[in-house]
């Protein structure tokens, strides 16, 4: 998937259709992990093909040796085949322990469990609406917690 070019092509013909679709296009900023790297490049090039306005925003861990299982730390990780670095028009660091602070903090006050790619992004997400004045922001969350019931122990065990 690192390197199939029907991994980011998936993205750009559904993914981004659909987002445009329920914005009905008034999508500002399109926030996204970079794992694969296919939800970001795909998206992204769907979006900008649309409205080259839209800003995205490439999320990564900030350290190398850190906890959100999918992402890579761009840095320090072989590079997917698929990436196309030209499309971020930034680029922000999720901390592993905000985001680990934001999965107990969804839970309590909203009821859901959320995987940790889909905190960080939800992190990524306020961090950008914390930087503009207006915008509709897009994010994805691309599981749930289902496969992370060990983390939601640790979460309650701390």
């Amino acid at each position: 998937q690192y390197n199939n070019p029907n991994n980011w092509l998936a993205h750009y013909l559904h993914t981004s259709v659909e987002i445009r679709r329920q914005t009905q296009g008034k999508i500002t900023h399109f926030v996204a992990g970079l794992g694969t790297t296919g939800t970001f490049t795909g998206t992204t090039r769907g979006l900008k093909a649309i409205n080259p306005n839209i800003k995205a925003i490439a999320l990564q861990p900030d350290v190398a040796l850190h906890g959100l299982e999918g992402w890579k730390h761009l840095d320090t990780a072989i590079v997917p085949g698929i990436y196309d670095a030209s499309l971020a028009d930034a680029s922000l660091k999720i901390d592993t322990l905000e985001v680990y602070d934001l999965l107990k903090k969804v839970e309590q006050l909203e009821g859901l469990k959320l995987s940790p790619s889909a905190a960080a992004n939800l992190l990524g997400a306020i961090k950008v609406a914390e930087q503009i004045d207006h915008g509709h922001i897009v994010t994805i969350f691309p599981d749930d917690a289902s496969k992370y019931s060990e983390v939601y122990k640790h979460l309650y065990s701390a």
